[in-house]
């Protein structure tokens, strides 16, 4: 017997208006049923080619890696490395960010659970024809395009009243557990960042928090089969994130998350039970171009399926987002960005 929502989680279906994204199929479904095919839809072009983990130098650039407690907790070169890291590199990872294990493993086996379900099943949760929520594969637009090598479920999860409970695999069982609980644990990081980013823009803690009110947050649950010709494809394609923050979950066992620096692609290894954090186009925005929403896409591995969970933090679509007061200075630091509603920055991609 299906759960019911609560009735103070129930919205009207009339969905979004963030655009929608064409019915394509499975990319698990088309694995399961030949391993060794890959169609021409998801072959890139050789400019877009992926840069494999093994071509990598043994030097290769890491990201920086900042220690949530000691930041939480006012540690002033903790905040130095986190100005650093969105200055340079958009991209950076936190440990001790005290997460409990239970809440990240949870995650991980809801995720996976549904990816296991029938794809029957999983048909049952596609995205609406006028809505990106729900399960399918996100910002199709033409039948021409290149596709990703990967299956997605997109949802809103916070606030709790913008949460449309038929995209979601309330059948799954421990599903909706652990999707509210990861959601509460990510907003309480996401809350600290914007804390911390207010006092490095010249603000107090509660600066953004001020002006543009309670984020709204999404995830996306994401599944990168195999592919026998990981160097033909890209789990996603090369995008920056509309967002104002995303945390992302890896997979611990194999790198695949890359990151565009200084003209070249560097990859992210996975430091276990460690998040990744980037700066969104919202946040690049609201610092006058001062920190970076960096390009970044995901590679797939030749033996095995690979999932991840990116969390996004963005303001309410109606809201008009341009450069703080505290970012320009008409001499040294000039506006850079006019003022557009937030919906212009969603309705360019979450992905």
């Amino acid at each position: 017997m299906e759960p019911k929502a609560e009735n103070r989680y129930v919205q009207e279906e009339e969905g979004l208006g963030w655009g929608k994204s064409l019915p394509v199929p499975s990319v698990q479904e088309i694995v399961r049923n030949d391993s060794q095919i890959v169609p021409e839809k998801y072959i890139q072009e050789r400019k877009d080619r992926p840069t494999l983990d093994s071509e990598f130098s043994p030097n290769s650039s890491e990201i920086p890696v900042i220690n949530f407690s000691l930041l939480a907790n006012g540690d002033e070169d903790e905040l130095g490395k986190l100005d650093f890291a969105c200055k340079e590199w958009g991209f950076f990872q936190i440990i001790n960010h005290g997460v409990p294990q239970k809440v990240l493993d949870n995650m991980k086996a809801a995720v996976a659970a549904f990816y296991e379900l029938p794809l029957e099943e999983k048909k049952k949760y596609a995205m609406a024809e006028n809505d990106l929520q729900g399960y399918g594969q996100g910002y199709v637009v033409s039948e021409e395009q290149k596709l990703d090598w990967g299956d997605l479920i997109f949802l809103m999860t916070l606030p709790p009243e913008i949460r449309i409970f038929k995209h979601w695999p309330l059948t799954s069982p421990g599903f909706k557990e652990a999707v509210e609980n990861y959601s509460a644990e990510m907003q309480k990081l996401s809350d600290e960042l914007a804390a911390k980013l207010s006092l490095l823009m010249g603000m107090d803690k509660d600066g953004l928090k001020k002006l543009y009110g309670e984020m709204k947050q999404a995830m996306r649950l994401n599944y990168y089969p195999a592919c026998s010709r990981p160097d033909l494809v890209l789990g996603v394609s090369a995008h920056s994130d509309a967002s104002a923050l995303t945390l992302l979950l890896q997979d611990d066992e194999f790198t695949a998350l890359q990151i565009r620096h200084k003209g070249t692609w560097v990859p992210v290894k996975p430091i276990p039970n460690a998040l990744v954090v980037n700066i969104g186009d919202v946040a690049e925005a609201w610092s006058n171009g001062v920190y970076k929403s960096i390009e970044h896409r995901a590679v797939t591995n030749v033996n095995k399926a690979r999932m991840s969970i990116a969390t996004f933090m963005m303001p309410n679509e109606e809201l008009e987002i341009g450069p703080l007061e505290s970012m320009m200075d008409d001499k040294h630091r000039p506006k850079l960005y006019r003022k557009i509603k937030s919906t212009g920055f969603v309705r360019s991609g979450i992905s």
